[in-house]
Parts: C-alpha cells; sequence; structure tokens
C-alpha cells in the first residue's frame, strides 16, 4: 500500500491531536475510521503526518483533513510528499521534534467554551467555581508558551502536574480535553490568591479564610470592590485594575494613580444584555470566542 506524508501549516499548536465528538476529527480519529497506519507528531514548523493505506483512504483523509478541520484550526497550507509504505501496524501519535530554525504561528489564547462555562457554574461538577477551567475548544494559548512545540513541558502549565483524573481526561482520545496542554482542576492546578496591596481598605480579618478556595477569593475581592476598593487583577496577559464603575470616588482614586484624567476606561459586564442595558450606543458583535483573555485595563 502507498504512503504519504502530509504537512499542514497550522496556526493552532497541537492541533494535530485535538478530538470532536462529530466528523470534525483529527488526524488520530480520521486514520482509525480510514483504517490508515502512520503518525502525527508536532514539529517546530507545523504538523507532520504519515498516513499509509489505500489510494481512496488517503485521499478521503486528505479531503476531510482540509475541508472539516476542528473549530479552532487555521490551515495556512499543507504539503503531501508520495513515500514508500513504513509498515506501521497503527495510527499513532509520536512525540513532538523540534526543527531548528523553523517556526509556526501561535494561536491567541480564547475566551471560555460554553462546555467550559456550564462544568464552571454546575455545582455537581469537580469543576465547580473553578476559573482555570478549559479543554481544547478554549483557554490560555499565546500566553502560557514558553516555546515551540506546543507542549505541557514548554508552557507554564510545566510546573502543576496532572492530578490521576485530570491526566486520565488528558490520556483519552474520547475526551475534549484529550491532549489539552493546559488542562487543569481544582486538585492540580493553578489556584486564586488575594494579597494586600492597599491597607486603607484590605486587613487581616478580610483576608482571614480565603486560602486556595477560588470562590472564597472571589467572595472577597467582590466586598473589596464594593467598598470601593481597587483591585489589580493578574491575568495571563498582564494585570487588570478594576474598580467599581458607579463609585465615583474608586473611579477619581484609579484616575489618580493611572494618571488617566480624560481618557475613558473599558467597561466590565456580566453579559450582552447588561451592556445594553447600560449603554445607549447601538450594539455591537462583541461576544466573539478570539477575544483575549487578560490584560492591562
Amino acid at each position: 500500500m502507498p504512503g504519504r506524508s502530509s504537512q499542514p501549516t497550522c496556526t493552532t499548536p497541537g492541533w494535530s491531536k485535538r478530538p470532536y465528538k462529530s466528523a470534525r476529527a483529527p488526524p488520530l480519529f480520521l486514520a482509525v475510521q480510514l483504517r490508515l497506519t502512520g503518525y502525527v507528531l508536532n514539529t517546530s514548523d507545523g504538523v507532520l503526518i504519515e498516513v499509509e493505506g489505500s489510494d481512496a483512504a488517503l485521499a478521503r483523509f486528505l479531503f476531510l483533513l482540509t475541508q472539516d478541520p476542528p473549530p479552532l484550526a487555521l490551515i495556512d497550507g499543507i504539503t503531501v510528499k508520495q513515500l514508500e509504505a513504513g509498515g506501521d501496524p497503527s495510527f499513532v501519535i509520536r512525540e513532538s521534534v523540534e526543527t531548528p530554525d523553523k517556526l509556526t504561528l501561535v494561536s491567541p489564547d480564547v475566551g471560555t467554551c460554553e462546555e467550559c462555562r456550564r462544568e464552571c457554574l454546575d455545582t455537581r461538577d469537580r469543576r465547580y467555581g473553578y476559573p482555570f477551567t478549559n479543554c481544547t475548544n478554549c483557554g490560555p494559548r499565546y500566553t502560557i508558551i514558553r516555546d515551540i512545540p506546543y507542549d505541557r513541558p514548554l508552557t507554564t502549565m510545566a510546573k502543576f502536574p496532572l492530578c490521576p483524573t485530570c491526566q486520565a481526561e488528558y490520556d483519552d482520545p474520547a475526551n475534549r480535553r484529550f491532549h489539552a496542554q493546559p488542562n487543569a482542576c481544582p486538585d492540580c492546578g493553578p489556584t486564586l490568591a488575594l494579597a494586600p496591596g492597599d491597607a486603607f481598605l484590605l486587613d487581616e480579618q478580610l483576608l482571614s479564610g480565603a486560602g486556595q478556595n477560588p470562590l472564597a477569593v472571589l467572595r472577597k475581592t467582590r466586598h473589596v470592590l464594593r467598598e470601593g476598593g481597587i483591585v489589580a487583577i493578574k491575568g495571563l496577559g498582564g494585570f487588570h485594575l478594576a474598580c467599581d464603575a458607579t463609585n465615583d470616588a474608586a473611579v477619581q482614586r484609579l484616575r489618580e494613580r493611572k494618571r488617566r484624567n480624560d481618557k475613558p476606561f473599558a467597561l466590565m459586564a456580566r453579559d450582552l444584555a447588561m451592556v445594553e442595558r447600560l449603554s445607549a450606543q447601538r450594539r455591537r458583535p462583541i461576544a466573539a470566542p478570539w477575544r483575549i483573555r487578560g490584560g492591562p485595563s
């Protein structure tokens, strides 16, 4: 049987490993579905796929690869080469390979998807209230990468070993967190903490009991904002300075500290409905999934 090597140039790191429940299948699922053998791996230059099978199966593989990619994948180009069959017994994911002097574009951070949002708000879910919930369809990319190829050891998540449950998700091809590099939960991932930065409001009583419980930290932070405090929220891309926009004294104090006398501040709202209630301006398409998470105010 003939073999073919495909090398898509792709702007979404880890795209070769992303599973989907529908026909939007990555190379691993396509190969298994079409009974092809070979391998797929990430390189510094993109994704490398080598498949073996019948001419019809290979043609179908290439068609689906380019016409029905995962939702966040953006294929910039694909190079196909005819090879001698290597006799691989199955199709596998191989370890990533660093290619000197080769670079691929890095995906931006992506806003939380609806599935992760539902988990975060579900009191029965193990990720209830966990602010760092993510999967292959959303979450941080650009701001956690230290080097390419895009693999967990080369990101800032390397210092957070996966717990057995998260590891099982990461290893399961049928799970939407299959090879999701930032995968985490309250037992093994990053946590929230509240630290005093201004003695005018924060005190020992306010901070006591917050510990590492994300919900407790968020409740304490909300209290600070309601009382007119300014909170520096460390996000993926920097610090976000926040205060209660309805508190004139808090806004004025933030203006003085930022030395921003006239330039408007950005407003945050719970949802689009609240934005429409607060603003008389015409509705704009602001609910796109490519919004950048975290960043300076």
